[in-house]
């Protein structure tokens, strides 16, 4: 509307802050090799801003892509996102190329920060704790990629005015930016930030990161405001007055200006030291149309758009043209950067002018802006129109207009993933809810506002709203933000009103809702909720309420108590979901009940049932059952002894998980992953995996299945402090509320091993007693088995000690009926009985060399080298206690020659040491013959008969290549590179590829530089 207006109070020469611009600049530089985050904070007035601007002109000189977005001071009431929104459509206009492909795939997801790519994703079947932190995943991917070749600037501003999600989001950013040319700024309001300002606890996070820069901006010394003033006036000031606007303004840059143009206008006579008079004294010396229009500014938002403002201004285009030039040629207003419309200069003039409305002035012109934008929805951009008309509507007191106005607000927040705005906004509503008239309650419809709650004996399109439909959704959106006290309060005050109003299924919900709180909040295990809540559906017919019932149920069970009720539960509720078409709980109990069916030792049923669920969810796009699906499926291969299966699944599932921002699956992924490549022994693998799931953004259990993985490593390579450490982390990661045998007993696992390997025998078998007192539940045989192996070998191992020797046959026998209530019905389980069994002979002082033959046949089915490498040393032993002749004698040479092979591979400190020992108590030789001398310049390959085409393969197999990426190196096909590895196995007579490639790098087969990158071919 405006062209060519003069302003002239702020300073053309930037003045001082050298050092704060060089920390910027040289971040910018820094930001070609690694992502830049900074924090500016200083008082208000004190020259954020102009720093900014600085620094952004710089970056674009230097072919910097600059993209900013600032905070709306009417964030409080709903705009989520809204610096985020107004930045990435800035950086989508500036590099529209990139953008789009960096976008590609996402943009139905990615619409919730930024309509204009698309319709957002539609209705969600069910909401879960991972929606926000997908869109937040999505999100900084999306900037490392837009910025992988181009530097980029993101530029945040007043994060003191920040919504929740904008201050989550930005958090999320500053701890997971990991590539990518990008720097990202955000400014703040020092002197704003109270000790209970919602901003105070993010930057306390954020001091904690390292990665995290912290610029404070202080006020200007004297000199600096004479260059300021000098700038302002073009000409050299009086000193004088440079000593009195000094002492005045206290150095702040903004009160430098108002002071310098003021005393230049001859407005200084009697202008008093109040904040408030300072900024309101040129906004009083405009015209009154002026005046009157930079009231209605104030009041409309952080920027009034042309049209919107000429709608509520009421003044003839002409009068309007000048009162705003009049306010522009004043710097108190300005044209808005990235719309037409205008903003008051500086914040602070704005929160002047709007304080000195009087109540009633300030009702009207909110009712003003509220009938306009009613009136033409088109003044706003689309994304901000719901929220501002709710703000203005709630601002105006009229509660009949403002209800309807706040909760599609509601909708709004919630679509956008924004749960914390959700949940102030639903609050507001219930606030409204008494005083709103009942003839306008009448005309709201659950189906337009209340998501998450099921019907419960109505039609949503026709029933009316409910209260109790808000605490319902202001329940789980409260669940969702990480508010689970104001969640926890809401339920239980549904649930008192249900008391006094008996409403089965409705009771039901909230008690479900009641367990997935108890149980985040560390209050218990959720289980007495769920128990309320079966009660209250049984006898009830088939809903989608009591399907979900019946499906946590049996999710809980499964986890706690796994067995016959559990499948029932799971089977009820697989049958119930179908009966009511809702498809995703239908999935999530199929995919239980398949692990349960596996458990159950229904191997391959309960297996093509997951993998069925697996392809059903994808097809379908319900993410949380596909996230599951790639956590819970591989597991149970793992259980089984399938660990090569597992851990290709789970190597989709890192990209599947990622790419649906799915980061606790994510995290729980790599943990597995970690799990199976720690059982194929690729130990270095698996660590740097369980690093992975222990990333900042993943949640605690996540996190807790990493310190585990890294807690069995740390004990197999003989780090017990290591491993006692990782131990006491995962302890604390997983709490004591909740106690899950899936967690519990690998945790006793390693406290058994880590007990006995300190000589601290009664403490090992005080963790063995209180997992055997608390019971080995059905179904938990893949951890059971485990568990009583450490403790009879800890037993075994302390055999001899009259200090330990009392209470052993008493702690065998114990272990031996715990036996007998695992199955053993697959290979893994039937190799970790006879295990057991031959090392509670070992206990009991026989040496049991039969056993033992027989234990190695079991685990040389399986691809472990670890676990093989364990009973050939005890086959050895065995063979060696036996009093055994020159051909048990030569047996137990080579079994410790493969143990040993296996051992200085992987780094396991311990059973290499052992191995040495016994061979020394022995006197065997373990140096194969190839090594000697004379047989130095034969070639090993020959020695071992292999081809020169085994020789190539068995190189590929040392790298840590699979079969597939074996016949593409070598232009074969993966058929026959497999039949090249069994030949190979064949002759090295070792059973697994893992010690195949100890044995070549043993011998001399493959350059040592080619070791150091054993298994890179599958790191992620």
């Amino acid at each position: 509307m405006l062209t060519d207006v003069e302003t002239k109070s702020v300073s053309p020469v930037f003045v001082g802050r050298s050092t704060e611009l060089a920390t910027l600049r040289t971040a910018l530089t820094r930001a070609t090799t690694d992502p830049q985050a900074l924090l500016i904070g200083g008082e208000a007035g004190v020259g954020k801003t102009r720093l900014v601007e600085e620094f952004a002109a710089a970056a674009r000189r230097r072919g910097a892509v600059v993209a900013s977005g600032g905070c709306v001071e009417i964030g409080a009431d709903g705009l989520p996102f809204a610096p985020f929104s107004t930045a990435l459509r800035r950086l989508r206009r500036e590099l529209p190329d990139q953008f789009a492909a960096a976008a590609s795939g996402q943009e139905e997801e990615l619409a919730r920060l930024l309509p204009e790519l698309g319709a957002a994703a539609a209705r969600e079947a069910r909401r879960d704790e991972q929606g926000m932190a997908r869109l937040f995943e999505l999100t900084a991917r999306l900037l490392e990629r837009v910025a992988a070749e181009q530097t980029v600037v993101l530029v945040l501003e007043d994060l003191h005015w920040a919504d929740a999600s904008t201050r989550h989001l930005l958090a999320y950013l500053f701890r997971t930016l990991r590539t990518g040319r990008l720097v990202v700024l955000a400014t703040y309001r020092s002197d704003d930030i109270h000790r209970r300002h919602p901003l105070r606890p993010l930057l306390a996070e954020l001091d904690r990161l390292r990665t995290v820069q912290r610029v404070e901006l202080g006020r200007f010394n004297r000199e600096e405001v004479h260059r300021q003033i000098a700038g302002i006036l073009a000409r050299e000031p009086e000193p004088d007055r440079v000593d009195d606007i000094f002492e005045r303004s206290d150095g702040n840059a903004f009160f430098v200006e108002e002071l310098a143009v003021a005393a230049d206008e001859g407005c200084c006579t009697g202008l008093t030291d109040s904040l408030r008079d300072l900024l309101l004294v040129r906004v009083e010396g405009l015209p009154e149309s002026a005046q009157r229009v930079a009231r209605i500014v104030a009041e409309g938002g952080s920027t009034v758009e042309d049209r919107l403002l000429a709608a509520v201004a009421r003044l003839s285009e002409d009068d309007l043209i000048e009162a705003l030039r009049a306010g522009v040629n004043a710097s108190i207003l300005a044209p808005a950067p990235d719309r037409d419309g205008y903003r008051f200069r500086h914040s602070l003039v704005r929160e002047a002018v709007s304080d000195d409305l009087l109540p009633g002035e300030r009702s009207r012109l909110n009712r003003r802006y509220a009938e306009a934008l009613e009136a033409d929805p088109t003044l706003v951009p689309a994304d901000e129109r719901v929220t501002r008309l709710a703000s203005y509507w709630y601002h105006a007191h009229d509660a009949a207009k403002a209800l309807p106005a706040v909760l599609d607000a509601s909708v709004e927040a919630r679509r956008r993933h924004a749960y914390s705005e959700q949940l102030r906004l639903l609050e507001r509503a219930m606030e409204l809810w008494d005083v709103v008239p009942e003839t306008v309650r009448a005309t709201l419809r659950p189906v337009d506002y209340a998501e998450v709650y099921p019907p419960c004996g109505c039609t949503p399109e026709q029933a009316p709203l409910r209260y109790l439909d808000l605490m319902a959704e202001a329940a789980v959106a409260g669940r969702l933000c990480g508010e689970r006290e104001r969640s926890m309060k809401i339920t239980k005050r549904a649930l008192r009103l249900l008391d006094e109003e008996p409403d089965p299924l409705r009771a039901a919900w909230f008690w479900v809702q009641r367990s997935r709180l108890t149980q985040s909040l560390a209050r218990g295990d959720g289980w007495a909720e769920l128990g309320t809540a079966q009660e209250l559906v049984r006898g009830l017919p088939p809903s989608e309420v009591h399907a979900e019932v019946l499906a946590s149920a049996a999710s809980w069970s499964m986890l706690h108590e796994p067995g016959p009720e559990a499948m029932a539960a799971a089977e009820r509720a697989v049958e119930y979901a179908r009966m009511v078409g809702c498809h995703d709980i239908e999935l999530n109990a199929r995919l239980t009940l398949g692990g349960l069916m596996v458990d159950a030792g229904d191997i391959d049923t309960g297996l093509a049932e997951m993998y069925d669920v697996k392809e059903r969810a994808t097809e379908l796009g319900v993410d949380m059952v596909v996230g599951r699906a790639h956590v819970n499926l591989p597991s149970v291969l793992e259980g089984v002894g399938r660990s090569e299966e597992a851990a290709g699944l789970l190597r989709d599932g890192v990209d599947v998980t990622r790419r649906l921002g799915l980061l606790d699956s994510e995290g729980w992924v790599w943990g597995n992953l970690a799990e199976s490549l720690h059982s194929l022994g690729r130990w270095d693998e698996a660590a740097r995996a369980a690093h992975h799931a222990q990333r900042s953004e993943h949640s605690a259990k996540p996190r807790a299945g990493g310190s585990m993985r890294l807690a069995y490593l740390a004990y197999d390579r003989g780090d017990m402090a290591e491993a006692a450490r990782r131990l006491a982390e995962a302890r604390t990661f997983f709490g004591t509320h909740d106690p899950m045998p899936q967690y519990a007993l690998p945790m006793r696992w390693v406290a058994v091993g880590v007990a006995a390997a300190e000589g601290r025998l009664p403490d090992a078998r005080a963790e063995l007693l209180t997992a055997l007192d608390t019971g080995l539940p059905p179904g938990t045989q893949r951890y059971g088995w485990p568990l009583l192996l450490a403790a009879t070998t800890a037993e075994a191992d302390a055999l001899g000690d009259p200090a330990t020797d009392p209470g052993r046959p008493e702690v065998l026998e114990r272990i031996r009926k715990a036996a007998k209530t695992l199955a053993a019905g697959v290979p893994v389980w039937r190799a970790y009985d006879l295990w057991l069994r031959a090392e509670l002979l070992r206990a009991e002082g026989r040496s049991a060399p039969d056993e033992w033959s027989a234990a190695v046949a079991a685990v040389e089915a399986l691809e472990r080298p670890y676990d093989l490498a364990r009973v050939r040393f005890r086959l050895a032993e065995a063979l060696l206690a036996s009093g055994a002749g020159d051909d048990e004698r030569a047996r137990a040479t080579e079994l410790l020659r493969l143990v040993t092979a296996v051992a200085d591979h992987l780094g396991a400190a311990p059973l290499a040491r052992s191995a040495a020992s016994l061979a020394q108590r022995a006197r065997l030789a373990l140096i194969p013959a190839i090594r000697e001398p004379a047989a130095a310049c034969a070639d090993p390959a020959d020695a071992l008969g292999l081809t020169s085409r085994e020789r190539d393969v068995l190189r590929l197999v040392a790298a840590g290549h699979t079969n597939r990426r074996i016949a593409e190196e070598l232009f074969i096909s993966p058929k026959t590179a497999s039949v090249h590895v069994s030949n190979i196995l064949a002759k090295l007579g070792v059973s697994g590829r893992g010690e195949a490639a100890a044995v070549a790098h043993r011998v001399g087969l493959v350059p040592a530089e080619a070791g150091n990158r054993l298994g890179a071919g599958q790191s992620r």
